[in-house]
């Protein structure tokens, strides 16, 4: 419960933290620009790490995306179809549901730089197995023991006569082996947003996180971006097995780098004392562990959950339809989709960014977080809506023009709605704040993907109705994060 008590949400208001703090006082005014400067910049350098393990985190999860129409192929690949696709996309979606539900408890009870590095690994020995499901020995052994297990289950009453169960055995082992490594890709890449929210809760100031945020959050659009050219390149000199191990020794430094660069602020060499008081320029925190029975009994961790549940299915649809719906509606091939990706996603890393960099700026004219937060966000949910018209184009770069501006409002909001974790929750229970909201979101994928699945089968490839679902969703979290009834949760655990 949120005491009674308690102080008005502070950052709502930030001039009683700039009065009590002094050198919170240094980031405002002109003279303050230089003053924030001359404490040092080594938090940023936490920043650029982030952002390089996000942009890895993406490259792993768009490569079977744009192998999509390959995989489809049944002499150059296995023969996937739009349902099995989808069903591969909604097990990935399970395990990153089931993952953000552990990985946020557990990075808040390691600590970053353990839970960052296990999470890294993880997703790195995933990527890399994907390779290994077009081995005949093993697509063999899989088939088997899908076949002996529908065997079994046809002998279980109630489910004899199931059409799943005879669906099973005639499912190639190739299909059964990229179920079973997205859903352990999906466990690895979950620890990934639990982890870069709870490092710039613990580097940045309030008034910076939303910059942070965004700019970490761009590494989404530079994966996005960075893979077409990198997997076009691999499937055509190697094979589409290859593809999936091209980011695993980039991965092997950033893990190198992570465990020798990262440590807490107070503990890093390479902070100035300055800095380190700039960073903890907010109100002093406890730092007990906060339980989930209290964390689910607040409406702002509610507005979080239902913030991510709306929208992170549009990210997903993005991520994984979007390549198929090059191919499919103006028969791009890898190789010819890059320059479209391109313009894409780095329209989306200017709108993550932007999304970041417009309510610092509403603050700094003196807004307070609540009216700056909500205010950009309304904007950006506007700026999505014409996505519903990508059907009625007829060129290639009218359709990418609708998508970049909705793919950039997208980010914009999202980098936000992250932010928000952090606003209204202490450092300790952010992590574990942004995993349960992150896991509605993917259980919303879940069931979602399946969806687009089979509409896809059914229409032979018609994307329309997925775009226009992109357009509706215009979640409203201002009855839960206004400061009349966000007391400071902060000090309210």
């Amino acid at each position: 419960m949120i005491s009674p008590s308690a102080p008005e949400y502070v950052s709502a208001n930030p001039d009683p933290a700039i009065a009590e703090h002094p050198v919170a006082a240094v980031g405002s005014g002109e003279s303050g620009r230089s003053g924030v400067k001359s404490v040092g910049s080594y938090r940023w350098k936490i920043c650029a790490l982030l952002f390089f393990a996000t942009t890895l985190n993406y490259m792993d999860r768009q490569v079977l995306a744009l192998l999509k129409p390959v995989l489809q192929d049944p002499t150059r690949g296995i023969g996937l179809t739009e349902v099995q696709f989808a069903a591969i996309v909604s097990i990935f979606s399970a395990a990153y549901a089931l993952g953000l539900l552990l990985a946020g408890t557990f990075v808040d009870r390691v600590g970053t730089r353990i839970g960052y590095a296990v999470a890294v690994t993880v997703w790195t020995l995933a990527s890399m197995s994907h390779s290994l499901v077009a081995v005949p020995r093993v697509g063999l052994a899989l088939h088997s023991a899908a076949v002996a297990l529908a065997s079994v289950l046809r002998h279980v009453p109630g489910l004899g006569d199931a059409h799943w169960v005879g669906s099973m055995a005639d499912l190639s082992g190739a299909v059964i082996g990229f179920g079973i490594v997205r859903f352990a890709l999906g466990l690895g890449e979950a620890g990934n947003f639990p982890s870069a929210i709870k490092a710039v809760a613990e580097w940045f100031p309030t008034k910076e996180r939303a910059l942070a945020t965004g700019i970490f959050n761009s590494g989404t659009n530079i994966g996005a971006t960075l893979a077409p050219f990198a997997v076009g390149f691999l499937l055509y000199k190697v094979g589409w097995q290859y593809a999936f191990l091209g980011t695993s020794a980039f991965a092997l430094i950033w893990l190198v780098l992570w465990l020798t660069i990262y440590r807490s602020p107070a503990r890093s060499r390479g902070v100035s004392r300055a800095e380190l008081a700039y960073i903890n320029s907010d109100p002093a925190q406890p730092v007990t562990k906060i339980p989930w029975s209290r964390l689910l009994g607040h409406r702002q961790t509610w507005a979080f959950v239902g913030g991510k549940v709306m929208t992170d299915p549009i990210w997903w649809f993005y991520l994984y339809w979007l390549p198929g719906f090059l191919n499919a509606r103006f028969g791009l091939t890898i190789t010819k989709m890059g320059l479209p990706l391109l313009v894409i996603y780095n329209v989306c890393t200017f709108g993550s960014i932007f999304g970041g960099w417009l309510p610092a700026r509403f603050i700094a004219m003196g807004w307070s977080v609540n009216r700056a937060r909500k205010t950009a966000m309304l904007l950006y949910a506007i700026a999505i809506t014409p996505i519903m018209l990508v059907g009625r184009v007829h060129t290639l770069w009218q359709a990418v023009a609708l998508i970049s501006l909705a793919t950039a409002a997208h980010q914009a909001w999202s980098a936000n709605l992250f932010t928000l974790a952090s606003d209204m929750f202490p450092r300790r229970a952010v992590a574990s704040v942004v995993g349960i909201g992150a896991c509605g979101g993917s259980v919303a994928m879940m069931f979602f993907g399946l969806f687009i699945g089979f509409v896809l089968q059914m229409t032979h490839g018609n994307y329309v109705s997925g775009f226009l679902s992109r357009g509706l969703r215009l979640p409203d979290c201002n009855r839960y994060y206004s400061p009349a009834r966000t007391k400071t949760l902060r000090g309210g655990f």
